[in-house]
């Protein structure tokens, strides 16, 4: 079992998927002659021991200073492509687990599809990334090293690789979906069932395509993604009455998670880890508020939730398809300008208490700067997805 867990884990298998998919490094990025390793200038991806720990909780320094050792600096290796197909579909597949796909297709569920799926995805997805990426920062397991692997992604070769938070994610979606679907909507199983494995399979083999991790990491995320599955699936009746909940519910909505973001696990360096999670449980927070702001003070008319409990796909018309996209579109602005006002306002507050210069790269990478910014940045974000976009749907006459 051991040896098994190691080839799995070898940097080698990753590098020959990639030269099977047609994907090479360029010549003068193998090993010198004098087997110095990559070409002058490149950086490993970190490594257990590899960096100083940190002095401060979360990951930055001492409360009041900003010097540290630095992350290592990614290193995009040059390549040769000589399978187009396999490029374009895996990149393309990479992008289906990356904040891009998130923050267009749950608003979109949520505006166009039904609100009760959008929940259930939300809060799945929150928690499984929450586990995922508190379970890299303990683990501490490097990604594959480069060369042999050939690295297309930059921004997260500071983070360490397992589990595979892609493969987690992917996993979780497509599967919740799947479940939460098939007795409320008339549709072939069996089709379901094929694009739900599809769908999780093709951003698990991206993250090979890429990379960014090794067999054991894609293993890792899918294979704890399905026991959160199971191990939660019986309580996502409990999820369905959250908005019922008690008027002292917000208040735990926003204070557990914020308490679970600000003591996040301590990294050797600084790297995004922290400040997707915070993101990530944000949004998760603001949308749960929402919901409860909805049913609490009974904001919505004639909530989507009303609906019977089986019914039929309605089929996509062309007024159904403009329709979808105006609300759409209006909901995606709305959100990018109360993140840019909400963001601005909320660094400038911070920069002030704690009197640091503005402007100051390290300075928003500080945990007492890092943390509350996002959190209150996207938890208003989450809010205004689910409570204010609907109700100015309603005013332009959308729904």
């Amino acid at each position: 079992m051991a040896e098994l867990l190691r080839s799995l884990q070898d940097s080698q298998l990753v590098a020959r998927f990639q030269r099977r998919c047609g994907l090479f490094p360029a010549p003068d990025e193998g090993p010198h002659e004098n087997g110095a390793g990559p070409a002058e200038g490149a950086v490993r991806a970190p490594e257990v021991g590899h960096h100083p720990e940190a002095n401060g909780k979360g990951g930055w320094g001492p409360a009041n200073g900003l010097r540290r050792a630095p992350a290592p600096q990614a290193y995009v290796q040059k390549y040769i492509v000589k399978n187009y197909f396999y490029y374009y579909l895996f990149r393309f597949s990479a992008a289906l687990g990356q904040e891009v796909f998130y923050i267009t297709f749950l608003p979109f569920t949520q505006w166009n599809i039904d609100p009760y799926l959008s929940r259930r995805l939300i809060i799945i997805w929150v928690l499984v990334m929450y586990i995922g990426q508190v379970a890299k920062d303990i683990l501490k397991w490097p990604r594959p090293s480069y060369p042999p692997v050939v690295n297309l992604e930059k921004r997260v070769l500071t983070e360490y690789g397992m589990p595979s938070t892609h493969a987690m994610a992917a996993t979780a979606i497509s599967f919740t979906l799947l479940i939460s679907t098939m007795d409320r909507y008339q549709y072939p199983f069996v089709l379901g069932l094929v694009m739900a494995v599809v769908f999780s399979t093709l951003v698990c083999l991206s993250r090979l395509y890429t990379g960014m991790h090794t067999v054991l990491d894609v293993l890792g995320g899918v294979l704890l993604t399905a026991a959160l599955i199971v191990l939660t699936q019986p309580a996502w009746t409990l999820i369905d009455q959250l908005d019922s909940a008690s008027p002292l519910f917000p208040v735990c909505a926003i204070v557990v998670p914020f308490i679970l973001c600000y003591n996040y696990p301590v990294s050797d360096y600084y790297s995004p880890t922290r400040a997707d999670t915070t993101t990530i449980v944000a949004a998760g927070a603001g949308v749960t508020i929402g919901f409860w702001l909805n049913h609490f003070f009974q904001l919505m008319s004639k909530p989507m939730d009303s609906l019977p409990v089986v019914q039929n796909i309605p089929p996509l018309t062309a007024d159904m398809f403009l329709l979808g996209l105006t609300k759409f579109t209006v909901g995606i602005v709305l959100l990018l300008l109360v993140r840019q006002l909400v963001q601005n306002l909320s660094l400038q507050v911070l920069y002030s208490w704690f009197k640091v210069v503005t402007r100051n790269k390290e300075a928003r990478r500080r945990l007492e700067i890092e943390v509350p910014s996002k959190f209150v940045t996207y938890t208003s974000v989450g809010i205004c997805a689910t409570t204010v976009v609907p109700m100015l749907h309603r005013v332009l006459g959308l729904l």
